[in-house]
């Protein structure tokens, strides 16, 4: 009851009124027809030349290649110039009419390439320009032969360095103009109308224009997202590699940590009779190891799974090879290692990654070529380990058929390679198969610094 009172007692024209749904609808179509064709529509938007990168134009010559980019520039010239001679091809009227009818069709047309909505609206000005000059007792009316070809040519044109809402404005104020000319003539001289035919053969090009771009816009959306799809594709795979790196190397650090911890807390009872400097400097050294291997826990804790266990065995390194080696071997991969350089042990992060490394080059070669023969060649030398693992090509008379991959192994050792600061290199061989060589560096360790 007070909600009614107080809506009575509200001043006339105090508050807004509620808009229908048909206001709001005509309110938003004209705003379009404002922005699609008012708006800047004789703002400079010049035609951009032609991709060369279709499946024809890629195979031309360079020179060619270079034309081939001016040829929709080119086609709207002919097009410009076949309006000038249809709206010239008259017999009773003289030649400079003829001429002056001649470029009213084709000065809008050409005039698509720099400013197209403004075409349009010249188009628009140009064929009752052309209808009072050139027209005849038994002419069509109100759009002549070269205002037909003219327009219909502007219409489709503008379409297409448009939008689909711009076309159909332009259809519906071609309608519109056909209309009132219609009826404004009717009586006194009997013309032939042609507004009708026009408008159906226009709805045909502009509904193909229409689907045309519909279908290039939902292609180059799919690209989009098949692009952001798989970088989004290889960035997770890049932070999966990098959490199990993580996880690995939380492993070897904390074993070494732990270490550290427990010899400091026995080194004391090794002496006999130890100076209270020396018992101090290794309490120190015990409450750093196991504040450290706390920060550590806590931080690289966090990508773990919560199902993720920390192996009960030590992390492999080059020494477990040949356990490798014979695993795949008895999955039907033929391989042979080679070793150079003196072996010698080197840091654990260094044998880990390296071992990974071989690991994942031989389930590639087992994935992707089936049947071939692998070699594994490990390298000591002063800087460093060298590593190259190389794959024949697979067999024609293999039975089983290789497997596509994302490259995600790939992506793996690039990851360990980079943590390491080493140099990698992959790819084909010239005989067919696939070769993948690393390079880890490993500083010197000098006498005294042992």
């Amino acid at each position: 009851m007070t909600e009614t009172t107080q809506t009575q007692t509200m001043p006339p024209g105090g508050g807004a009124k509620p808009r229908s749904p048909e206001f709001r609808l005509a309110v938003d179509a004209l705003r379009g027809l404002r922005q699609d064709l008012f708006h800047d529509a004789f703002a400079y938007r010049p035609l951009p030349r032609m991709n060369t990168d279709g499946p024809l134009t890629r195979r031309l010559s360079g020179r060619m290649r270079e034309y081939a980019t001016w040829t929709p520039h080119a086609v709207i010239t002919v097009a410009g110039f076949i309006a000038l001679l249809i709206a010239s091809d008259g017999t009773s009227r003289g030649g400079a009419l003829n001429a002056f009818l001649g470029l009213l069709a084709l000065a809008p047309v050409l005039l698509t390439m720099v400013r197209p909505v403004g075409a349009f609206w010249l188009s628009m000005v140009a064929t009752p320009l052309a209808a009072v000059l050139g027209s005849d007792w038994d002419s069509e009316w109100p759009w002549l032969p070269g205002s037909f070809a003219c327009h219909l040519v502007v219409l489709t044109l503008v379409a297409i360095r448009t939008r689909p809402r711009t076309a159909a404005w332009m259809w519906a104020l071609t309608g519109a103009y056909g209309m009132v000319s219609e009826s404004a003539f009717r009586g006194g001289r009997y013309f032939g109308t042609n507004t009708v035919e026009l408008l159906f053969i226009s709805a045909l090009a502009l509904l193909a224009v229409t689907v045309w771009q519909i279908r290039r816009e939902a292609r180059q959306e799919v690209t989009a997202q098949q692009t952001v799809t798989a970088h989004e594709r290889s960035r997770r795979t890049l932070l999966e590699e990098r959490t199990t790196i993580a996880r690995e190397l939380h492993d070897v650090v904390a074993h070494h940590m732990s270490v550290v911890a427990i010899q400091a807390e026995a080194a004391p009872y090794r002496v006999e009779n130890p100076p209270p400097e020396l018992e101090r400097a290794f309490v120190t050294i015990r409450e750093n190891a196991v504040a450290a291997l706390t920060e550590l826990r806590r931080v690289l804790g966090v990508v773990r799974a919560e199902d993720y266990e920390a192996p009960d065995a030590p992390q492999p390194t080059l020494a477990d090879l040949d356990t490798l080696l014979a695993n795949v071997r008895d999955a039907g991969l033929s391989v042979e290692k080679a070793v150079t350089g003196a072996v010698r042990e080197l840091p654990q992060g260094v044998e880990l990654s390296a071992y990974r490394m071989v690991q994942e080059a031989l389930s590639n070669t087992l994935r992707h070529a089936p049947g071939a023969s692998a070699r594994v060649e490990i390298g000591y030398v002063l800087g460093g380990l060298g590593l190259r693992i190389v794959n024949g090509p697979v067999p024609e008379l293999s039975l089983v058929k290789p497997s596509p991959g994302a490259g995600h192994g790939v992506t793996g050792m690039r990851e360990r390679v980079s943590m390491l600061n080493g140099e990698m290199t992959a790819g084909p061989t010239e005989e067919g198969g696939y070769e993948v060589a690393v390079f880890l560096p490993v500083a010197a360790v000098s006498e005294g610094d042992v």
